[in-house]
């Protein structure tokens, strides 16, 4: 079967404070906890008036200790910015609070813009052309397995050590994320939501093509991370789509601005080439009656040969962002499954 996870952007809405987002997460992961969803991954992005996310080990930490079986992780930490020994500290901590239920998911994207990665880290400028060598160091680190031969480093151990590790992904949404993931033997997972598909398969081809096995993954482990919507209906779908349309109309002019209530939503007069944008983003959108919704993400799923979805729904309302988890994780046949683990 194939499965079902969550990508958590903890969007801001317009009118309330950013803070409520990390609330509105931890809450959301909760629930899907319950709903039976494999895993709960949260993001990074900085200097954002769009999502509240900065800081993923901090709220992998909290959404970890308030849940008992879902896998927790990050989509993802933006490497070039940090140090790679001070993120395998920090995932190496995660895993000592929640073993076995750790995923670390990296990045090479700033996640913000130029100035405010040259704030993160002052040698932005290059950071990102180092990202293979740090992510050797740190799957040595997080491992508690030796450096390479000669490493300046290498008698400096990543604590707490213990008998479990973090399992390490590669995230991307192109070749470059895919070719590295493959060459260490690592999972990867495409962003669809970003690209809206378009080099998708160009890139799990490149992967499976030339995966190296590794210890822990013998074979490629390929997932998609796709935005969609599930309903009651397709009309209320339609509603609830609103929002994230004006939005992103905002994003694709290089605007990342809160998300629009339902009400700013409703009220905007959109030109005719606005319209058009819109109608052609609705196209390219997986949104409907939840069974609905479930299907094209089956069929999509199947056509690409990934072996998990994790699943992006930035709403206004809170409670519809719940509900829309919950009727997908129904139609997918998810919640016999949360009922026999809670047997368990």
């Amino acid at each position: 079967m194939i499965k079902l996870s969550v990508l958590d952007q903890s969007s801001v809405v317009s009118g309330r404070s950013p803070d409520a987002s990390i609330r509105e997460s931890m809450a959301l992961a909760r629930a899907c906890e319950a709903f039976g969803y494999h895993r709960y991954w949260v993001a990074e992005h900085h200097n954002s008036a769009s999502q509240a996310g900065t800081a993923p080990e901090i709220l992998i930490g909290a959404i970890a200790a308030t849940t008992r079986r879902i896998r927790v992780g990050s989509a993802g930490v933006m490497l070039p910015h940090y140090a790679a020994l001070k993120v395998a500290e920090q995932f190496r901590v995660l895993e000592a609070i929640a073993p076995g239920r750790i995923d670390l998911g990296l990045g090479r994207a700033p996640g913000s813009d130029g100035r405010t990665a040259y704030a993160l880290n002052p040698n932005a400028g290059t950071a990102a052309e180092h990202f293979p060598a740090q992510l050797r160091d740190l799957l040595a680190w997080v491992n508690g397995a030796p450096l390479v031969e000669g490493h300046p480093f290498g008698a400096v151990r990543a604590q707490p050590e213990g008998p479990s590790a973090p399992e390490v992904w590669v995230l991307g949404s192109s070749d470059y994320g895919a070719q590295v993931a493959a060459h260490f033997g690592l999972p990867f997972c495409f962003a669809h939501f970003i690209t809206d598909g378009a080099g998708a398969e160009a890139a799990l081809d490149l992967y499976r093509a030339g995966y190296r096995p590794s210890p822990r993954h013998p074979r490629p482990h390929a997932a998609l991370c796709v935005w969609a919507v599930a309903a009651a209906s397709e009309a209320q779908a339609e509603r609830l789509f609103a929002p994230r349309a004006l939005w992103r109309l905002g994003r694709d002019r290089g605007v990342y601005a809160p998300l629009p209530t339902q009400a700013e939503a409703a009220a905007y007069a959109y030109t005719p080439a606005e319209r058009a944008h819109i109608e052609a983003l609705r196209a390219r959108s997986l949104l409907g009656e939840a069974t609905a919704v479930a299907g094209q993400l089956h069929t999509l799923a199947e056509r690409l040969g990934v072996a998990e979805i994790a699943v992006l729904t930035t709403l206004a309302e809170p409670q519809a962002r719940i509900d829309s988890y919950r009727l997908l994780a129904e139609a997918w046949g998810l919640a016999a499954e949360a009922e026999t683990l809670a047997a368990e």
